[in-house]
């Protein structure tokens, strides 16, 4: 970000647009602001999703309250003919393992926001 910053600083110096160091400042203050808040707005869309790894034409899925794990797959829309061998599902950073046949028999498996799902 601070390479932007200084590229643009650099490019209006060079334009004449700007008339003083002050005014170039504020600038470049607002350029930062604006990229940081886009880099915040990303992260927060991102929390507010489940990614999904694997054979399957959706990898997010908006995450809603009371979201399964079944309802993400079947929501990124599974191309793999066969079943997946093993489901992880990895959550701030741990990974838990789940034998894909626990879905089969029915169990729920609730998702959080930000949850990564990797079908292998």
């Amino acid at each position: 970000m601070k390479f932007f910053v200084a590229i643009l600083l650099l490019s209006l110096a060079a334009t004449g647009c700007v008339e003083t160091k002050s005014k170039a400042r504020a600038q470049a203050q607002a350029a930062f602001l604006a990229g940081e808040n886009a880099a915040l707005l990303k992260q927060q869309q991102q929390a507010s999703s489940v990614t999904i790894i694997g054979p399957v034409q959706n990898p997010r899925v908006p995450w809603v309250e009371g979201l399964t794990l079944a309802q993400a797959i079947a929501t990124a829309n599974y191309l793999d003919s066969r079943a997946p061998k093993e489901i992880i599902i990895t959550r701030q950073g741990e990974d838990a393992s789940i034998d894909p046949n626990v879905l089969l028999r029915g169990t729920v498996v609730p998702l959080e926001a930000g949850d990564i799902i990797t079908l292998r």
